[in-house]
């Protein structure tokens, strides 16, 4: 999950870097240093600091689930780890949610979302747990109950999975002030850093260093991905044997000045093209692959000469609305350059109803729909958060016992709040990680999964991304694109889909 975009000239969801934290145990061959005078800062910081009960010890349940027609027996634990300042002392806690089965040679899988801001449980519940929670459907209600059942999805019966929550969200929690953390937590490189960390605890605590090792990331988790795999790598000394990357938040600067530029326009469109083919009953392969030729194509050509060439407005126009399936006047009024927050608007205007940035073709009504703007929250993830909340403290609470007194939060908006915006590092994307990892490693590769309809972190973002990297390493970074939005995974063939080509990603690598 992802904060959407609302407009190539708005921030997406931009979230930029402070230095990250150093921890205690990474220079143990410092000489101590004497502790420094108190201030008034550190006095008010010591005031601030949150005060909580402490969090349950381990918990532990054996579950199974009915998977191709047989049982599958797992050990569900929902636990700790802690994370330390510079000093040593614990200045926050993560909590995990971990499905692990028999067997000396299984592999492990750590997984993550974004946000920033977001839980676990949307990969978890949503995608490749054991148990999933139907969400994110047209017509969904936050009010139905929510009911977990079986995942033919899940990667379980193939990979150990070990669900982290970052600081601030699920159960998770800092310990320290909210000024002391937005260094340690709020902030690109330390929220890198210390997830890194987090996976090398978890490997260490339950002796699993000489498993095979993966990672899953979605959305903002896409823009973690990259960078924990280097860091792993390069500081901690972990190796990684795959990474997946679904609806990946690869590079933010991609959709930037749209003036000037052709990518915003060119990464977006095909986006929309889909979800005018699936409403036509006409998306595949096929069909998609001539949106992706004519984006890469003429549309990008006429894009860059402009009005330099008087039959590019033309041209433009009768394409665009073809593909888009919007009404031609008012693509000639945009010039063929349509923003997602119009789009979503006017291609169910009549219907009196708003498309979702994640999935345009999931819809709500409108309850503003003679304001210029949109004044209401997404369709999509305004309906997800009652079910997979509710879902989530129950399964924690009362299937594995672990009884925590505290707020669960899915979706952090708080920590959208803290989160540093001061430096660059957030926008220069993770690219250039994803280059350095898979170079140093010949025998790494790396999925890119995307659904075609998804607005907030479009599919075409990665496929120009990826363009860019030279061959010999982009060779062993594959994009597969499904039917669907940014969580694909929601309609079961995407999923079955997304499984197949993971398990190969695994077994053949």
């Amino acid at each position: 999950m992802r904060f959407p975009l609302l407009s190539h000239h708005l921030a997406l969801a931009a979230v930029l870097c402070v230095s990250a934290p150093c921890f205690a145990q990474e220079h143990g061959d410092e000489p101590p240093q004497a502790a420094p005078p108190a201030t008034k800062d550190a006095a008010r910081d010591a005031k601030d600091k949150p005060s909580f009960p402490p969090l349950p010890a381990d918990a532990h349940v054996e579950q199974s689930i009915t998977l191709d027609g047989k049982p599958l027996k797992y050990t569900v634990t929902v636990g700790t780890l802690p994370v330390r300042n510079t000093d040593g002392k614990v200045a926050g806690q993560v909590v995990f949610t971990s499905y692990t089965m028999p067997g000396a040679d299984r592999p492990v899988t750590f997984a993550v979302n974004g946000g920033p801001g977001a839980a676990s449980v949307y990969l978890n519940f949503g995608a490749i747990g054991p148990k999933r929670v139907p969400f994110g459907e047209d017509n969904s209600s936050p009010s139905d109950t929510p009911t977990l059942v079986d995942n033919p999805g899940t990667w379980l019966d193939f990979t150990d999975l070990v669900f982290i929550d970052p600081i601030g969200t699920g159960f998770s929690r800092s310990e320290v002030s909210e000024a002391e953390s937005k260094k340690l937590f709020y902030a690109p490189t330390a929220d890198v850093n210390y997830l890194s960390r987090i996976i090398y605890d978890w490997l260490l605590k339950n002796g699993r260093m000489m498993s095979r090792k993966y990672l899953i990331g979605e959305s903002y988790g896409g823009f973690r991905g990259p960078r924990i795999t280097r860091y792993l790598q390069t500081q901690l000394g972990v190796g990684l044997n795959g990474v997946v990357l679904v609806s990946p938040y690869l590079n933010p600067s991609i959709t930037d000045n749209g003036d000037l530029s052709p990518l915003p326009w060119i990464v977006t469109m095909p986006s929309m093209a889909a979800a005018n083919l699936e409403r036509q009953g006409k998306l595949t392969s096929a069909s998609m692959k001539d949106v992706i030729d004519y984006a890469e194509g003429e549309y990008a050509t006429d894009l860059i000469r402009g009005s330099s060439d008087p039959g590019t407005k033309d041209r433009m126009v009768a394409k665009v609305t073809q593909l888009t399936g919007l009404d031609p006047d008012f693509v000639r009024a945009e010039g063929g350059r349509i923003e997602p927050d119009v789009f979503l608007r006017e291609v169910h205007r009549k219907e009196g109803k708003l498309g979702s940035v994640y999935d345009s073709n999931v819809t709500a009504l409108d309850p503003f729909p003679y304001n210029r703007d949109q004044k209401t929250g997404d369709p999509i993830l305004d309906t997800i958060i009652a079910p997979l909340t509710q879902s989530m403290v129950n399964f924690v609470t009362q299937t594995v016992g672990w009884k925590v007194d505290g707020r669960y939060n899915a979706l952090s908006y708080e920590v959208g709040r803290m989160w540093d915006r001061s430096g660059r590092d957030e926008r220069s994307g993770s690219g250039t990680q994803l280059r350095q990892a898979v170079a140093a490693d010949p025998k790494l590769h790396v999925l890119i999964a995307h659904g075609w309809n998804d607005l907030s972190c479009p599919f075409m973002g990665s496929i120009v991304t990826v363009n860019q990297i030279p061959q010999a390493t982009a060779q062993r970074i594959l994009i597969h694109e499904y039917p669907g939005g940014h969580m694909f995974y929601t309609r079961p063939g995407s999923q079955k889909s997304l499984k197949q080509d993971a398990r190969e990603l695994f077994t053949s690598h």
